[in-house]
């Protein structure tokens, strides 16, 4: 043989070995690969026979013992998840109940979670004979917390869903102020995932809603697969608590908070589906009633989150069903990932105090919607100090929305007269307006009359915005109302008059049918609040359409449209939001009466003229003299133009 003919056998030897070794590598992987399918498809067949005893098996007249098929099963489990948590698959759950002096939680062992939380100090919506069902935050059938994680077994690498094992549960320790609850699931012989939850009874709202649980990872290190995160499923279906579906889906949704930020992230409202993906950073992720929320807080952050709800039928006696999908950083030298859980109502004074283990704020009080900007302000540091303060005397109320209304009239009421001498000043002075637009009559002579007329409002002292000014300052007052009463906790189920609850709409009257954007039902605050609106309306337009030729225009809308507009917006909405705007309208009419009486026409008269004398040769302002040459290059520019 040749040197080539020799070569070429070695190099087809070696590509023959080599193909050999790969094929056996191939071929043993697959053998592994088909006997993990064959063990999960036993175990999968086994768990499905467990659960339908009714199936047939393959061959009816063969001998087979009873125990036969559940050994397999067990085989199978064993060998895939190991001997612990096999035996932790297959255990009998129990459930236990822990309470406080706030609410009542119950714990499963399956899982090692809570799957129902009830609030002592609140009943769902019911007549009030027979309002005694404690709100319930969610429904154990429905609602569902999973830790997910990779362990190894062997080669494989096992997934693990903490909510298909058994826990095994210690007993609640009784300590001071505090109870704990540990429930622990075996993974090898000495390596276990342990869940401690810690509840408060320490007589302070902020603290005994909120239930800490420590995620312990004992010598799990080794068997750890490969994996920078562990995964938090959670899912919570919310139950319909209030009185009107339509209102109270308005205000459930999902909300977030980024780590450090003072505000809050939501998903909006919706009648459908909603989702986000947030892939930073994420403090807590909150399921969020119109008045109570259930939150999950991670106290050293979640990497990215998953959010999403679906929307329940109206009538179905649920709102929304949330979803969360979190992802917690893990690392082999990870011991422990703080939590926190709170379950509770959304009120201001107890959300505002919640914080982290170190004392950190956690800015959960911005889930209760007071507005944002100065809006917010108004609600934060006026209007809630002042509720607050008005309930320690224990007044009904419907009382305490008169005297917030009474109070922020008599704030306000300095700008309420000067607006009213405003309006007369404009009246008195009007025939000397209707002059200067008779020697003006021309559109070209526009700018001239409307200077004319700026030079008279000037001697007599008027400020033309005058009447507008106290409009723009109760503005902030009037948005921030809207946004309090149908937010407000304190509101629910209190009763005034013929409303069983202020928080929400009033009934008197319920019809056989719906009206296309005003409902099913009749609230008499609803229709108060329009009268009034309408009586204050047409008496401000009869004041100012005298004064003001370009409202007349306007009467239909301010005098009959607006109101009507606001009587199908509001009838659904709280009955105490009602009840304020309408004693703010009667209290503006009365005020109204009050200085008309007080003002009079030809002292005011008498004031303007000596102010006109007095202000005859006063100097011109740099502004007066700026307005005044850019009037004069206006009407330049619009003669070169006729031209």
């Amino acid at each position: 043989m040749d040197k080539q003919t020799i070569t070429g056998i070695v190099l087809i030897a070696l590509i023959f070995l080599g193909f050999t070794l790969y094929n056996s590598k191939q071929q043993q992987k697959w053998q592994a690969e088909q006997a993990a399918i064959e063990a999960e498809a036993a175990l999968a067949d086994s768990l499905e026979r467990a659960l339908n005893p009714a199936l047939p098996v393959a061959d009816p007249t063969a001998v087979v013992t009873p125990a036969q098929p559940d050994s397999l099963a067990l085989n199978a489990e064993a060998a895939y998840y190991g001997p612990q948590l096999a035996a932790a698959r297959t255990a009998e759950p129990e459930t236990f109940t822990v309470e406080n002096g706030v609410m009542k939680v119950e714990f499963s062992t399956r899982g090692g979670q809570i799957t129902d939380v009830t609030l002592k100090d609140y009943t769902k919506y019911a007549p009030k004979e027979e309002r005694n069902q404690p709100v319930r935050m969610f429904d154990p059938e429905l609602s569902n917390f999973d830790l997910s994680l990779y362990v190894k077994n062997g080669f494989k690498n096992v997934r693990i869903n903490t909510s298909e094992f058994t826990f095994g549960a210690e007993p609640v320790a009784a300590q001071e102020q505090t109870q704990r609850v540990v429930m622990t699931l075996p993974v090898s012989d000495d390596a276990r995932l342990r869940f401690e939850y810690t509840i408060a009874e320490s007589g302070s709202p902020e603290r005994d809603y909120l239930i800490d649980l420590d995620v312990r990872f004992e010598n799990m290190a080794p068997l750890m697969a490969n994996q920078t995160s562990v995964v938090i499923d959670w899912k919570q279906l919310t139950y319909q608590n209030e009185k009107g579906f339509k209102n109270e889906n308005m205000y459930t949704t999902a909300a977030y908070r980024f780590p450090g930020e003072a505000s809050i992230e939501e998903l909006g409202m919706s009648d459908e589906d909603k989702s986000k993906k947030v892939a930073t950073a994420v403090n807590w992720v909150a399921f969020k009633q119109q008045f109570f929320s259930s939150v999950l807080v991670a106290y050293d952050d979640f990497s990215t989150a998953d959010i999403g709800f679906d929307t329940a039928d109206a009538g179905s006696g649920y709102v929304k069903e949330f979803a969360m999908q979190a992802t917690l950083p893990y690392s082999p030298q990870t011991e422990v990932l703080r939590l926190g859980l709170y379950f509770g109502p959304n009120k201001y004074a107890i959300l505002k105090k919640v914080t982290d283990p170190e004392g950190g704020a956690l800015a959960m009080e911005r889930m209760i919607p007071l507005g944002w900007g100065i809006f917010g302000w108004v609600n934060r540091w006026f209007v809630i100090p002042v509720f607050d303060l008005l309930r320690q005397f224990n007044l009904n109320f419907g009382i305490i929305i008169l005297i917030l209304a009474i109070l922020v009239k008599v704030i306000i009421s300095p700008l309420t007269y000067k607006s009213y001498v405003s309006t007369a000043k404009m009246r008195v002075i009007k025939p000397e307006v209707d002059a200067l637009a008779q020697k003006f009559p021309r559109q070209e002579d526009a700018m001239k009359r409307q200077q004319a007329t700026m030079e008279l409002y000037k001697k007599a002292g008027i400020n033309p915005m005058g009447g507008c000014i106290p409009m723009l300052i109760q503005m902030p007052i009037i948005i921030a109302m809207f946004r309090f009463f149908p937010a407000s906790i304190e509101l629910r189920g209190q009763h005034f008059l013929w409303a069983d609850d202020l928080s929400s709409y009033d009934s008197i009257a319920n019809l056989p049918f719906s009206i296309p954007f005003y409902g099913d039902h009749v609230s008499l605050f609803a229709l108060l609040m329009t009268g009034a609106l309408f009586a204050f309306s047409y008496i401000n337009y009869q004041q100012t359409a005298s004064s003001q030729p370009q409202m007349a225009g306007m009467k239909f809308m301010m005098v009959y449209m607006m109101p009507l507009m606001l009587l199908f917006w509001f009838n659904d909405y709280a009955s105490g939001l009602c009840f304020y705007y309408f004693l703010a309208n009667l209290i503006t009419i009365v005020q109204t009466m009050v200085i008309r009486r007080m003002i009079d026409d030809d002292k005011i008269h008498a004031i303007m003229a000596a102010n006109a004398a007095k202000n005859q040769n006063r100097k011109k302002s740099k502004f007066q003299l700026r307005y005044e040459e850019l009037m004069r290059q206006q009407e330049l520019q619009q003669k070169k133009q006729k031209k």
